[in-house]
Parts: structure tokens; C-alpha cells; sequence
């Protein structure tokens, strides 16, 4: 469906390791944000749609979280429905809110991301992500998945189960195809690494502000051959949350300062067959479409870089570049700011973290800064065209769910 919405405000948390906050506070915090942001009141929302991934196991609020997070902010007797579908949950709720807001059955609502990752059983944490999968069928998945990175010469200790990162051993699979079929180098992915620490340490909200080498990348802890633990996306706390509103509420509170929502295409994974399109480029396809421009048009983009692999394999499948160019596309300094297309400017997930239940919504904040002109020293000059993409869980060879979202100013 084409989008006729628009984002009158956005708000989140810093993300980090607050154990010594609550779901609800966090909430409430970003929440807060974005209506002030919009201009509006809690009593003026007709609906909110809340995605969460994690709180069910970590803080054992395994229904009605949304209901129960706002309800102490006096939002309450609106319709409140819980989305929640892995690391693209939030990016769900909030494309779920633009499409009925397309629709015309709502004129003002509220879409918020929100999570609690740290837990004092870690435990807890790593069974999240081994959810995030088909669960009936995970010894399956597992052993295919090992028997792919054994066959490019690496030992896994496939054995040690718990101890491994599932969703780091998928990428690393990814990766080590990437590097037979097209000779990226552990250097490529660490250049990712790189860029992205650089503009993180830009972002007073991300988890981490140190900026990297490409050598501080690769002498970083192994975690799964050829990712480091600096290729990889540290977990997290934190909420996130957007108003998005009709066209005659944003001329009523002054269409100028709004962004546009061009499109937002929500797909499910399914088993692709060997010489079918990926999942993301399936979607990112359809989301030019709907919006009417190609990725050349983009001028900032905000992507689900759980490793560094996948953000340098998401240049090729949203056509930033051809297919095996996308070591090419870092090391000529294209996705950096000041390049042709800047991607993550925030610190992405690696630097800004991934509390998964809210990860796509701080996306959406983020490009919505940018579209503004309000990132401060990571602002991208003369933004005006932004895409998100946000991909969770694992089905078959790709991910389960996929979100991408064309903004405009």
C-alpha cells in the first residue's frame, strides 16, 4: 500500500545497560519525547501500536506489555496492540501505525519500540535469540548452519551450544559466502566497523563512543570466524517511539516541519530457491516503487547492521551498489558522511546498540533528525530522501521479517 502519512515526532532513550531502570520508565521517557516533539497530548492519540521482542523472558511481562507501560503516562481506553516480530518488531508497529493511518480509520498514532535485553540470567538473553528461529526445528537449523562454516575450513565447537552466538554464526556464514564468491576480505568488514565507530562516537545517545581502527577491529576478540566482537552488535536497553499522524492533522499543526512517509513494506522470509531475489531486495524493490525514486535518490540511509558483514552485503541487495562491490563501496568512502550515500550516521546497531524490540523505531528517529536538519555534527547536508531497513529472525536462508521505509522531507 502506498503511504499517505506523515511523523510529527520522534523521541528515544539513550541505549545502554540500564538495569536500573524499568520497561515502563523507559517507555515513558521516549514516549514523552515524541508528543512533546509532535506538539500533541496523550489524551489526542486514537491508537498505538508497541513492539517488543525480549520482554516476555527478561522481565517476564509476557502479555499486554503495551497496555501496561502506558497506562501510568493517562494513555489509556485507546486501542493498544502488541507487535512483536524479533529485531523488526518496533520497525512492525511502525509500519502497522502509517498503514491505518493511510487508511483513514485513525488520524493521530503512536508507535513506540521498546526492550529490556540485560538480564542477570544470561541465559534468559541468549534465549531470546535462539527463539528467533524455528524453535521445533533448531537442531536442524543449527547443524546446516554449522555443516556451511565447516565447509569453508573453519571449526566451530559446535558442540559447546550455549556458549556460541547463534544469530553471530549466521552472519559469519554469510560472510565467509561472501568472501568465497566475491574475495571480501576481513579487512572490508572491519572498514565497516571502522566508519561506523566513527560516527557513532558523534551520537550523545549511543551505547558506544570510542572510534576504531580498521587493526582495532581485527585484533578484537574472536567471536566467529571472520567476525571479531568489534563486528558485532552489542545487546541492549532502551525505547524508542514516533507520532505519526493524518494529512489534515499535519497541515493543522504545520505541514513544513513534518516528514512524509513515501512507503513502508512489511514481507515475510520464505525458503528461497537459489537464483531467487533475497528478502530485502524483494522489499527494497516495492519500496522504491511505492515512493517513486531508486537508491540513487537516497541521500542517508539507516540500516540493520547486527554485523558489519550484513550492513557491506545490505549495500548490494538495496542496489547501492552491484553485487560484489560492496568492499568497493566502503573502502571508496561512499557510506561515510560526507559520501555519496551516508549509512548509519547514528553509530548503527553496532555502535549505538541493539535493544532489538526497539531498534527500527530509533531508526526512524534518527532519519527523522536527519530530514530535519537537527543531527548536529552527524548531520547529512541537505538530506531530504531517507530509507530504513530492519530485518529480524531467521527462516530458512534469510530473515523471517523485513521492514523498509522511505521518508521524506
Amino acid at each position: 500500500m502506498q503511504q499517505n502519512a506523515y511523523i510529527a515526532g520522534v523521541g528515544m532513550t539513550t541505549f545502554a545497560k540500564h538495569q536500573d531502570r524499568t520497561l515502563k520508565s523507559l517507555t515513558q521517557e521516549a514516549v514523552g519525547f515524541a508528543l512533546k516533539d509532535a506538539g500533541l497530548e496523550p489524551h489526542e492519540l486514537e491508537a498505538a501500536y508497541f513492539g517488543t521482542a525480549a520482554t516476555a523472558v527478561t522481565v517476564g511481562q509476557v502479555m499486554v506489555p503495551g497496555q501496561v507501560a502506558l497506562r501510568e503516562m493517562g494513555i489509556g481506553g485507546i486501542p493498544v496492540v502488541n507487535v512483536e516480530n524479533a529485531c523488526a518488531s518496533a520497525a512492525t508497529a511502525f509500519q502497522q501505525a502509517c498503514t491505518m493511518v493511510t487508511a483513514g480509520l485513525y488520524d493521530v498514532v503512536l508507535a513506540i519500540g521498546s526492550e529490556k535485553l540485560y538480564c542477570e540470567d544470561k541465559q534468559k538473553t541468549f534465549s531470546v535469540f535462539t527463539g528467533a528461529v524455528d524453535y521445533e526445528s533448531f537442531d536442524e537449523v543449527s547443524e546446516d548452519l554449522y555443516k556451511r562454516i565447516e565447509a569453508a575450513g573453519i571449526e566451530t565447537d559446535s558442540g559447546a551450544g550455549s556458549n556460541r552466538s547463534l544469530f553471530m554464526d549466521i552472519y559469519a556464514a554469510m560472510a565467509l559466502s561472501h568472501m568465497r564468491d566475491y574475495g571480501t576480505t576481513r579487512e572490508d568488514f572491519a572498514a565497516v566497523s571502522a566508519k561506523t565507530s566513527f560516527h557513532g562516537s558523534l551520537n550523545p545517545k549511543a551505547q558506544f563512543k570510542d572510534v576504531l581502527s580498521v587493526d582495532d577491529v581485527l585484533n578484537a576478540r574472536d567471536i566467529s570466524y571472520p567476525l571479531t566482537l568489534a563486528m558485532c552488535s552489542p545487546i541492549g536497553d532502551g525505547s524508542a517511539a514516533a507520532v505519526i499522524v493524518s494529512e489534515k492533522v499535519a497541515k493543522r499543526l504545520g505541514k513544513n516541519n513534518m516528514v512524509s512517509v513515501k512507503s513502508s513494506v512489511l514481507r515475510s522470509g520464505w525458503d528461497i530457491g537459489e537464483n531467487e531475489p533475497s528478502v530485502t531486495e524483494v522489499v527494497s524493490k516495492e519500496a522504491y516503487e511505492q515512493a517513486a525514486i531508486g537508491p540513487d535518490d537516497l541521500d542517508v540511509i539507516e540500516l540493520h547492521d547486527a554485523s558489519s558483514p550484513a550492513e557491506l552485503m545490505y549495500y548490494e541487495s538495496l542496489g547501492l551498489c552491484e553485487k560484489g562491490e560492496g568492499a568497493r563501496f566502503i573502502n571508496e568512502g561512499h557510506s561515510k558522511l560526507g559520501g555519496k550515500t551516508p549509512v548509519n550516521p547514528s553509530g548503527g546497531l553496532l555502535r549505538k546498540g541493539h535493544p532489538v524490540g526497539a531498534t527500527g523505531l530509533a531508526q526512524i528517529a534518527e532519519l527523522t533528525d536527519q530530514l530535519r536538519g537537527r543531527a548536529g555534527k552527524r548531520q547529512v547536508d541537505g538530506a531530504r530522501t531517507a530509507l530504513a531497513e530492519n530485518g529480524g529472525g531467521y527462516i530458512g536462508s534469510d530473515a523471517a521479517a523485513m521492514v523498509i521505509t522511505v521518508l521524506e522531507k
